[in-house]
């Protein structure tokens, strides 16, 4: 069986700068250090949809969160949420393997496809909400409700570039973008700050969980994609480390900066962009953001071909990344903004009820379990069909204390299970923090089941 191999492969070749590899068994180079993966995640952390999921944190109107509470959630949210993407970094830096390569030694090979596919239904569906975006921002830094096929279209090349040479794109993200969007940042910060803003919910911390949890749940969206780029990585600790401390900076950033002008705003998700172009020159710092935004798409297509290779290992990444850019482009010439944007705090807590529960039972297992002896990440890596048990308990776990609200008969369902059992959510009843030990505790139940056979070493 080949296995994706871990050895590292140095940055530069015959003075030329060496790329991300092709195929999948290709060992892949180590060149981001604690800088460029500081800078890849801080550019991540930071998002147009950032600013606008503020309102997932404030609540409701008549039921909004005092700016204390909103503030304190963003800060527990991210820190918990990123302490968990950050193992999902630091395993892909001790392996080498791309994410859904990783859950090749969790799963094995074909059960692996499971997890493959729905990560690969999440990030083209993110890729698509990018694009549409970055359109409507353009638009307002434009002042124009007209063009926006255009300026899906250039975006969309944009990300497509960049998912060519996404070790180069990095390397661009680290000595130029990172430093120009920390002065946007911190214009908008002090512009807004000057101008006070309303505290609706004054002395109100009902709702804080949920707020947490939304918070979370952003990070840990990220989890299923970690790997890709820390893979290459020169060291495990600058993985953890320049994606723990990068991407918690710049979310908390990023929510406290789009809660400032939410409230500005009135509540009016749809005129944050208008609080930031209200202010001097806030056009041409917005842009900043609007064009930083490609690199959230890149991130989301490039993952996306690297979800695929799982499935296809030999097929050359430039051409899957180059036809699924093309395919986020077309879809996002074909849907509104309004169309995601009413299911967007629904897929958000979705996609928390999938990969929670699944980080939990990876962590577990290779810290603990089978990981300890070394995983076999190659193409016959057998299945291991008790690993699903946990997992599809975590996921239970967290749509019991908070169902999706996906479709009305998914949520009646789990509401009457819960009227069935006698159950009432509680304010401490976590989805995420639950959704994660439940699975955790399972998995290391299930160790002496799980760990008996030994595994092919990771290298």
């Amino acid at each position: 069986m080949t296995a994706v191999s871990p050895a590292p492969v140095p940055g530069v070749e015959a003075g030329r700068r060496v790329e991300a590899p092709l195929v999948l068994d290709t060992a892949p180079p180590r060149t981001l250090d604690f800088r460029a993966q500081f800078a890849l995640w801080a550019n991540l952390g930071v998002s147009l949809i950032g600013f606008q999921s503020a309102a997932t944190v404030l609540g409701t109107a008549g039921h909004e969160l005092s700016f204390a509470a909103a503030v304190t959630a963003i800060v527990t949210g991210t820190v918990i949420g990123t302490a968990m993407l950050g193992v999902a970094a630091l395993i892909g830096a001790r392996t080498g393997a791309p994410a859904m390569a990783v859950l090749r030694g969790l799963f094995g090979t074909r059960l692996s496809y499971l997890p493959t596919v729905l990560n690969i239904l999440q990030c083209i569906g993110w890729g698509v909400f990018e694009l549409i975006v970055i359109a409507g921002g353009a638009q307002t830094v434009a002042g124009t409700q007209g063009w926006r096929w255009l300026f899906v279209l250039l975006a969309g090349v944009l990300t497509t570039a960049l998912t060519i040479w996404p070790l180069g794109s990095i390397a661009v993200l680290r000595k130029y973008v990172a430093v120009a969007v920390g002065v946007a940042m911190v214009y908008f910060t002090v512009q807004l700050g000057r101008q006070g803003f309303p505290d609706p919910g004054a002395g109100n911390w009902d709702g804080f969980l949920p707020a947490t949890d939304a918070i979370i749940a952003v990070s840990i969206s990220f989890v299923p994609l970690a790997a890709d780029y820390t893979r290459h990585a020169r060291t495990p600790g600058s993985a953890y480390w320049g994606t723990f401390a990068g991407y918690s900076l710049a979310q908390v950033w990023c929510y406290v900066l789009g809660l400032i002008a939410l409230l500005q705003s009135g509540g009016d998700t749809s005129k944050i962009f208008s609080s930031f172009t209200g202010v001097a020159a806030g056009w041409a710092f917005l842009l900043v953001l609007v064009v930083r935004e490609t690199d959230q798409s890149f991130a989301n297509v490039y993952s996306t071909a690297m979800s695929v290779h799982n499935l296809l290992p030999k097929v050359d990444r430039r051409l899957l990344t180059g036809g699924i850019g093309a395919l986020v482009t077309l879809l996002a010439l074909r849907v509104e903004e309004g169309e995601f944007n009413d299911t967007y705090a629904s897929f958000l807590y979705l996609i928390g009820a999938v990969f929670v529960p699944l980080l939990a039972v990876l962590a577990v297992d290779y810290f603990l379990g089978a990981g300890r002896n070394g995983w076999d990440t190659g193409q016959d890596a057998p299945a291991r069909w008790l690993m699903l048990l946990p997992w599809a308990l975590g996921f239970a776990t967290y749509q019991f204390l908070a169902p999706t609200a996906v479709a009305g008969w998914w949520t009646d369902f789990w509401q009457g299970l819960q009227s069935a059992v006698g159950f009432t959510p509680q304010p401490w009843t976590s989805a995420s923090l639950f959704g994660f030990l439940v699975p955790a505790l399972a998995t290391w139940a299930l160790t002496p089941l799980t760990s008996r056979r030994p595994a092919r070493a990771d290298g």
